[in-house]
């Protein structure tokens, strides 16, 4: 009988700025990628079984488990109850420059308690057993290029081709479990001191928080959730090149047993850039400065190969395959690595990163060196291009449409490019971005919106919806207030919402895929932001305040909710949605206070 699958509500996750970690709710880590985010799991038990790699620490008989992240951290601390005792587990990926480690350290709190540890180390998403051998107080393991050491005082034993053992832990004793990675042709990984790497991980991550700057008459329920949130995006942040990843994970279902199962562990130049946006709104200036400066480089080269996502590092080649001997979560296939939608053309990410660009200027972000010939060279592209039909903002695997959502991104950067030429006083060139920026805007107004619905559409000559539409007032294309917008919110209401939470659009098969989706977070987010552009104050505190419900005890989101159920679904956790709470509290906050509702411009 195949294992049930665990719930992704109940996973938590860790971090070190270079990968993540999934960890259950019952103590087994069932996802890691390393050395980095996108990297081969060596721990693939989420989208398979126990055999595909996990790493299991709890109590051996029946307990009750309560967890959290010690505030302001993304240290994970579990508390496991038994009729004999009490222990806490702390969970965290050290902050130690670049040194990939997971440390595990078990704390007695009350009388004794029997624990057990199960290492099945599986690299290759899964597949390969590596040779392991005991050499003192470690273990080391090693397949092909990749060698892991394990290290405790706790007597471990091999069986059935998993490292176990079973050991107490008294009120008063710790122990710790050091597991490191490094190659196995190098020089051997660094020793990790456990009480060092705790300390500076709490340092590392209390100096992020202090940097955290939110409108001063927020909700407390509400700055606990941002805090979490901007630590989740920090978590997902590469740091070394500044990329930021979509998700932590891969092929987490859209729908259970479905086939909408991608890899999102790259940076999107869409999903960075909002990223970039709620760095900026919060004081994250450092933050925004590396998304900035990857982006440069990673979009080196002519104008007409920018790619809508790259490697963590700007990688370019993201070949899609499937991992056939993963059944998937919950038997959910294929399994996929790799993103096909990398050679996709999607003209909104143009806007969406000129959008962005312009407003680290006006926050006074210090300007690349290349920025100017980046933004000269992404422009005269942008002007032939705006024409054309792309896959759009939800990369869709059918045919290509003018997508009304793409269009007034193109809008915006015209729009933007325009504001940024009249600042440096180049008034022709102003004039002329600015006609283009007309002529767009009259395109879409004819084309996009549709009379008989009284609703701007999905595409041109489409006779439906979609929740993309929702920021056309959040950029500046329109008022909120203007009857095209009432009349567009209210179709995307009507037609969009299951039991008031938001679809993106309605999969009729247009978008080349079998099979349908849950609802979509981030659009119920950006519905309540244009609930309060509107003055819809208690219909948007009423919703975001259901939204802040969605998210599991940690605080974390998925990329979707079955509507019918509350499970999550998609992959975990996702930047997008956290995006969109964040953005969604600040806009709340500021109205709240009587400040000028935020605009994304």
């Amino acid at each position: 009988m195949a294992e049930a699958p665990t719930a992704i509500a109940d996973y938590g996750m860790i971090a070190d700025g270079r990968s993540c970690a999934l960890i259950s709710r019952d103590g087994s880590i069932d996802w890691l990628c390393w050395p980095r985010l996108d990297s081969p799991a060596c721990f693939a038990a989420l989208l398979g079984t126990r055999k595909n790699g996990r790493w299991l620490i709890r109590p051996t008989g029946s307990y009750g488990a309560s967890r959290r992240y010690e505030p302001q951290t993304m240290i994970l601390e579990t508390t496991h109850e038994t009729e004999t005792g009490a222990v806490r587990v702390l969970d965290f990926m050290p902050m130690l420059n670049g040194t990939a480690a997971i440390v595990r350290r078990i704390e007695g709190l009350r009388g004794r308690v029997e624990m057990e540890c199960d290492l099945a180390i599986r690299a290759d998403y899964g597949r390969t057993v590596p040779w392991v051998e005991r050499q003192g107080d470690e273990w080391h393991a090693i397949a092909g290029p990749d060698t892991f050491i394990l290290r405790t005082d706790a007597e471990l034993h091999g069986e059935d081709l998993h490292t176990v053992g079973v050991f107490e832990v008294a009120e008063g004793e710790t122990r710790d479990f050091v597991l490191v990675h490094g190659r196995s042709y190098g020089d051997a990984p660094v020793r990790v001191d456990p009480d060092v790497a705790l300390e500076t991980t709490r340092a590392y991550w209390d100096a992020f928080t202090d940097r955290i700057m939110l409108p001063p008459k927020m909700r407390p329920a509400w700055r606990d959730a941002v805090v979490r949130s901007l630590l989740t995006l920090k978590a997902l942040t590469y740091i070394p090149s500044g990329g930021i990843a979509a998700a932590a994970t891969t092929s987490l279902p859209e729908t259970m047993g479905g086939i909408r199962n991608w890899d999102y562990r790259f940076s999107w130049l869409r999903d960075s850039a909002f990223t970039l946006q709620a760095f900026l709104e919060t004081g994250l200036r450092r933050e925004a400065q590396a998304w900035r400066d990857w982006l440069i480089r990673a979009v080196a080269g002519s104008p007409d190969q920018v790619q809508i996502m790259y490697g963590l590092g700007g990688e370019r080649v993201l070949t899609e395959w499937e991992v056939d001997w993963l059944p998937g979560f919950g038997n959910s296939r294929p399994v996929r690595v790799g993103n096909a939608a990398a050679d996709q053309f999607q003209l909104d990410v143009y806007g969406e990163v000129a959008d962005v660009l312009a407003l680290a200027s006006r926050r006074g972000l210090p300007r690349h060196p290349r920025q100017s010939a980046y933004r000269d060279v992404v422009m005269a592209f942008l002007e032939k291009a705006w024409r054309e039909p792309d896959e759009g903002i939800w990369e869709v695997r059918g045919a290509r449409q003018h997508f009304v959502y793409s269009k007034v991104m193109a809008w915006v950067g015209f729009d933007r490019g325009a504001q940024g030429a009249e600042a440096r006083g180049e008034v022709a060139e102003a004039a002329r971005l600015r006609a283009i920026a007309d002529e767009i805007h009259a395109e879409i107004c004819a084309k996009g919106f549709n009379a008989e619905i009284g609703a701007f559409t999905q595409y041109y000559g489409s006779t439906t919806v979609d929740a993309s539409l929702l920021t056309l007032p959040l950029v500046g294309f329109l008022p909120p207030n203007d009857p095209r917008m009432t009349g567009t919110v209210a179709a995307i209401e009507r037609e969009l919402s299951c039991d008031g939470l938001l679809l993106r659009y309605q999969t009729d098969g247009h978008d080349g895929l079998e099979g349908h989706e849950g609802v979509f977070l981030i659009c119920s987010f950006w519905l309540v932001e244009v609930y309060a552009l509107q003055g819809r104050m208690d219909e948007a505190e009423a919703l975001f305040e259901r939204m802040l419900g969605l998210a599991n005890d940690l605080g974390l989101l998925s990329e979707e909710v079955d509507h019918a159920t509350g499970e999550m679904l998609g992959n975990f956790p996702q930047a997008f949605s956290h995006i969109g709470l964040v953005m969604a509290a600040v806009a709340l906050s500021r109205r709240r206070a009587g400040d000028r509702p935020l605009m994304h411009q």
